[in-house]
């Protein structure tokens, strides 16, 4: 996973969790289900990510044809 996506996805999931605790302070449940979401999101871009380096599909070189 490079740097770059791994950053990405800690934001979204952080704004995610931002959003959550501020509907739920609010009593908004539209916004905590939109950050509950997003967090999710992150989350899961971040397991496929960490699948995708395991496989070596993250490698262009290998996959490249000499």
């Amino acid at each position: 996973m490079s740097g770059n996506d791994k950053f990405r996805n800690k934001v979204d999931e952080v704004s995610g969790r931002m959003k959550e605790e501020l509907g739920r302070a609010t009593g908004d449940r539209n916004l905590e289900a939109r950050g509950r979401r997003k967090r999710s999101g992150a989350n899961l871009k971040q397991a496929f990510e960490k699948v995708k380096d395991a496989f070596g599909g993250g490698n262009r070189r290998r996959n490249r044809r000499v």
